[in-house]
């Protein structure tokens, strides 16, 4: 039988009465669900439980775990997807499919030639609602740990911290002539992956280069020219 999966973000634990924080409630409420009711409770972390609805309020509803799920297994790549921020609904629905498909971590950049720009508070609002589609995507297809997404950073400070692209294997998406096929690089794949695609047109000389210093492999996907948000998901459909 299956039950409405909401967010929550706090320790489980089997016995435990919990008062909902306000994203939750008003999912319990859009659902109509009333006392008595068992829902499905994840908090992004791998942890997921059953509860039962205690009381409802206005504005709140208080709910008591009765039982803790079985913890389902991460994918055996981590994942980490670099990608020059496409506009708008493309970016939306890349954080979507990303999430369900397992991604670990999803870094928006801006490159040179990047269309979209944020900073300040059109950044945080933007992060803020990726975080969210995230949420909602994780809930829909039953997976219980959160991806980390991160606050848009321009590509090339990215580059310039070695700490934050940390793997087995670092890949970048390019139309270089001199790149490898992306099936030709690994008999088995890695326990961990970063992976950098550029916009429409993709990175300049410049940014490849730089990304070449820091231990990137040129890759492409073969002969076919995919949308920035096609490409990303094509490499962890493959992988994951």
């Amino acid at each position: 039988m299956s039950h409405s999966r909401i967010f929550f973000r706090s320790a489980l634990h089997a016995g435990q009465f919990i008062s909902l924080d306000e994203a939750a409630v008003k999912h319990v409420q859009v659902l109509r669900l009333q006392p008595g009711k068992t829902i499905e409770l994840f908090n992004g972390e791998g942890i997921a439980c059953l509860a039962r609805i205690e009381h409802m309020g206005k504005h709140s509803v208080d709910v008591q775990v009765t039982e803790l799920l079985l913890a389902k297994p991460l994918p055996a790549c981590r994942s980490h997807v670099i990608v020059s921020m496409p506009a708008n609904e493309r970016m939306d629905w890349l954080i979507e499919k990303a999430t369900e498909l397992g991604v670990s971590r999803i870094t928006p950049v801006m490159s040179e030639r990047s269309v979209v720009r944020l900073s300040g508070d059109r950044a945080l609002k933007r992060h803020a609602h990726w975080c969210g589609i995230a949420q909602a995507a994780c809930s829909q297809s039953g997976r219980n740990h959160l991806p980390q997404i991160d606050l848009p950073v321009p590509l090339s400070d990215l580059l310039s911290h070695t700490d934050a692209l940390i793997a087995d294997m670092k890949v970048l998406l390019s139309f270089a002539p001199t790149s490898l096929d992306w099936r030709s690089l690994w008999l088995s794949p890695p326990t961990s992956l970063v992976f950098l695609c550029g916009p429409e047109g993709g990175l300049t000389p410049n940014e490849e280069a730089q990304a070449l210093k820091r231990g990137f492999v040129a890759a492409n996907l073969g002969q076919a020219i995919l949308r920035t948000e096609t490409a990303a998901l094509a490499v962890l459909a493959q992988l994951l």
